[in-house]
């Protein structure tokens, strides 16, 4: 019987549970293929991101294999949100049971796995926030105190709060035995932020720093197809027709399908990198042959930004709303934006109208035309201006 020895360590600022065990190759084999196992080349070891529900899953996973398990979960949960620690308890077999019904609860409305993940990480904050208080006994004072505590002290975004208010709603109406009013929940107003966006020149300087075949392939069809991050990394070799030029897009946000257009000046760099890296399933595979990582994108995306001198924040989503501010300034229709795009309100779509530059650029400044109309009435060339 293999010994297999779980102990906490910190990777990616995030707390994990390494598995370790003698060099056994049976034993090897098993492990990776266990529930949510990672491998971390920096400490050279098989590991999960640590929560009770993983935990549990992984220690069930290894006593069918029989291993024998040595060591387990820490005492205390090192938690960390952008780079702050805290130390907390891990949650109780009651919260235990509440938390995993809840899990079933959102896979039952057919949320999104990253839906169900987020959702599931703010309860599971909230449930040792509360440390061994009953659930049933847990009330709007709990919440204010939690939400207090996140917003503080982990600085959260408005965007990250209203998500996390969201997951509080919810557990309010999947637990009702609890004394938590989902409605009377502070929902703070979305931030009225303009997306960034990069010019054509910008983009085309992007692709050419990019010398990764991999690499320029994805970060071209992001832009040219105005794709999400997570279908560029579902996008299957058989959704694509180059016939008719279009892209099919499964199962996108919301669930949605749709078609987006493939520019024709892609044709030779997909060729290319068809023939060079030979994927089998995945537009976009890893070296193992599964789905490309969505960090790997953001990393390759922020060192090209780098090499192009490109100094705005530039995200996966940044080439998507220049696809959309791009298509607008060309002349195409809301409507047809909207369809490409696969938004569900045309108000979602009337962002871009505020970040169009073809209108822009037809609006003088009152300061323009007043030093016009002198410049004119006084009849002089040399007229020192503002210099």
């Amino acid at each position: 019987m293999t010994s297999i020895t779980l102990s906490p360590f910190t990777h990616n600022s995030k707390s994990c549970i390494a598995i370790k065990f003698l060099y056994n190759f049976t034993a090897k084999e098993y492990i990776k293929r266990g529930p949510d196992v990672k491998w971390t080349k920096t400490h050279r070891c098989f590991y999960i991101y640590y929560d009770e529900l993983r935990l549990e899953k992984l220690k069930s996973y290894l006593n069918n294999g029989d291993f024998k398990i040595i060591s387990e979960q820490p005492k205390t949960v090192e938690t960390s949100r952008r780079g702050i620690i805290t130390n907390q308890k891990p949650l109780n077999e009651e919260k235990i049971e509440v938390y995993k019904h809840f899990i079933k609860f959102l896979k039952g409305k057919r949320y999104s796995i990253s839906t169900v993940t987020a959702y599931g990480n703010f309860i599971l904050d909230f449930l040792r926030f509360t440390k061994s208080k009953p659930t049933d006994s847990l009330n709007e004072n709990d919440v204010r105190l939690y939400l207090e505590w996140a917003v503080g002290t982990l600085n959260y975004a408005v965007s990250t709060h209203r998500q996390m208010v969201s997951a509080l709603r919810h557990f309010a109406h999947f637990y009702p035995a609890c004394s938590i009013n989902a409605e009377a929940i502070y929902m703070p107003s979305k931030d009225k932020k303009l997306p960034v966006v990069l010019s054509i020149e910008e983009i085309i300087s992007l692709l050419q720093v990019t010398k990764n075949l991999k690499h320029r392939a994805a970060i071209a069809m992001l832009y040219a197809s105005g794709l999400r991050i997570g279908e560029l990394i579902a996008l299957e070799l058989s959704d694509f027709d180059f016939q008719r030029r279009q892209l099919h897009i499964r199962n996108g946000k919301g669930r949605k399908d749709r078609y987006a257009t493939i520019a024709e000046n892609l044709y030779p760099l997909l060729k290319n990198y068809n023939s060079t890296f030979k994927p089998k399933k995945y537009f976009i595979e890893n070296p193992k042959g599964g789905q490309y990582s969505p960090a790997s994108i953001r990393s390759f995306l922020k060192r090209s930004c780098k090499l192009a001198g490109i100094t705005k924040k530039v995200t996966p989503h940044t080439l998507r709303h220049s696809y959309a501010t791009h298509l607008l300034e060309q002349g195409t229709g809301l409507r047809h934006i909207q369809e490409l795009l696969g938004h569900s309100r045309p108000e979602t779509t009337m962002l871009y109208t505020h970040v169009a530059r073809k209108d822009l650029e037809q609006i003088k400044s009152p300061l323009d035309i007043a030093l016009n109309k002198v410049t004119l009435r006084d009849n002089q060339d040399n007229f020192p201006l503002l210099s």
